[in-house]
């Protein structure tokens, strides 16, 4: 049902559906101007970091160059990325788009800040993914399905009230970001200098010593312990419960060769060691025989322990005592992780760096969560708005 006073039509009716221009080696005549593809364009924004050039004629050029305002969608590539869109701002300037993105230009009867916000919500409902074409693993959204999709508009007076409502959420949004990547930032800072000795706590002077990984970490091998739940590590959030990765179990149904791990315990996937993947564990349950299972002695403190294991120039080090012809197949067998050898401090010092450490985290995940929350309601608030569900007191309800 049609809100009073909004109107049904097709996407085209409010702002001009554009294609944008192919990719060729045949292309080799103009002028070299930078074009935006699929992997700069985001959901909500367009990242510059990675972007290419390709030539123009000055006729192509005018027909596929943005205007600040322009909102770019993902015509392909994934059923999870089809319809991502984003506003071009300017940034850079004289640029083009790729064939692989949609361009939709506002005209009388939107507001582009609204259109942004309506075509977000299409892509978190599954507006975009159920209109799609999908051929195997790949779906396109298509220019013309996309400009003939209906979609209710409210008058632009409405559009560019609840343009504005969304956008206070969206600053909220950023601001928060922001909040959390410096956090980020400050832990990777605390991280080298305590873990490398760089910055002592207070109280703390006793030499570091170098240790054997080997004598330093003993290999938990215990299996047949069938009836234990079923456990993950993850890089970002450690060793979970299996169902708590909301991934598809691909376990093996005979367990007698998964291992036990119990809490205090630090476990790594042996193949993917040289990128980080390990964490310590709180649980007691099985992990695929994939992983490597650690228990820390008496002189390492195990959250210690999990923390330098994320430090970058160890990190390093488990990647050249990995063996493997390829990056597929590298591992870190015990074997070959018992060989290391690293300076650390004393164990209270150590409880002490994990400590300020941890403390760093709880920072992290409050922010982590706060800024779920903020995009859960806006998302909801959206669906409010963008629909005509809860509607919003304007001077003037009338189309341009």
């Amino acid at each position: 049902m049609v809100p009073e006073g909004w109107i049904k039509a097709p996407t085209s009716k409010f702002g001009d559906v554009c294609a944008g221009r192919q990719r060729s080696p045949h292309f080799i005549n103009g002028t070299s101007r930078f074009y935006l593809r699929v992997a700069n364009v985001f959901d909500g924004y367009i990242d510059v970091s990675d972007i290419n050039s390709m030539k123009f004629t000055d006729t192509e050029f005018n027909k596929y160059r943005l205007k600040f305002g322009d909102i770019l969608l993902n015509e392909g590539q994934s059923s999870e990325l089809v319809g991502r869109a984003a506003m071009y701002q300017g940034i850079p300037a004289e640029s083009g788009f790729q064939n692989t993105l949609i361009r939709f230009r506002a005209g009388n009867l939107s507001d582009p800040y609204y259109a942004l916000q309506r075509f977000r919500l299409c892509l978190y409902d599954g507006t975009f993914q159920s209109i799609s074409k999908k051929t195997t693993s790949i779906a396109h959204l298509g220019v013309s399905r996309f400009a003939e999709l209906e979609l209710s508009w409210p008058p632009i007076s409405e559009q560019r009230k609840i343009a504005k409502i969304l956008s206070i959420w969206d600053q909220s949004v950023a601001a928060t970001e922001k909040l959390l990547a410096k956090s980020l930032q400050q832990k990777k800072g605390l991280m080298q200098q305590l873990l490398n000795g760089k910055r002592r706590l207070p109280g703390f002077t006793d030499d570091w010593k170098q240790i054997s990984f080997g004598s330093a970490f003993r290999e938990r091998s215990e299996t047949g312990w069938d009836s234990l739940r079923l456990l993950s590590i993850t890089s970002e959030d450690g060793v979970i419960d299996r169902e708590d990765t909301g991934r598809k179990d691909t376990s093996n149904a005979d367990k007698s060769k998964y291992l036990r791990i119990l809490p205090g315990d630090i476990g790594y996937n042996t193949m993917r060691m040289w990128q980080g993947v390990s964490g310590l564990s709180d649980l007691e349950g099985l992990v695929s025989p994939a992983y490597t299972v650690l228990t820390p002695q008496e002189y390492i403190d195990p959250l210690y322990a999990a923390y330098l294991f994320k430090l970058p120039a160890l990190v390093h080090v488990f990647y050249r005592h990995s063996q493997g012809l390829v990056s597929d197949t590298w591992n870190l067998k015990y074997r070959n992780f018992s060989k290391i050898k690293w300076c650390v401090p004393g164990v209270n010092e150590q409880k002490a760096i994990a400590n300020v450490l941890s403390v760093s985290d709880r920072e992290i995940r409050a922010l982590k969560a706060k800024l779920n929350c903020v995009k859960q309601e806006k998302k909801y608030l959206m669906q409010q708005l963008l629909t005509g569900k809860r509607r919003v007191k304007v001077d003037q309800q009338e189309f341009a």
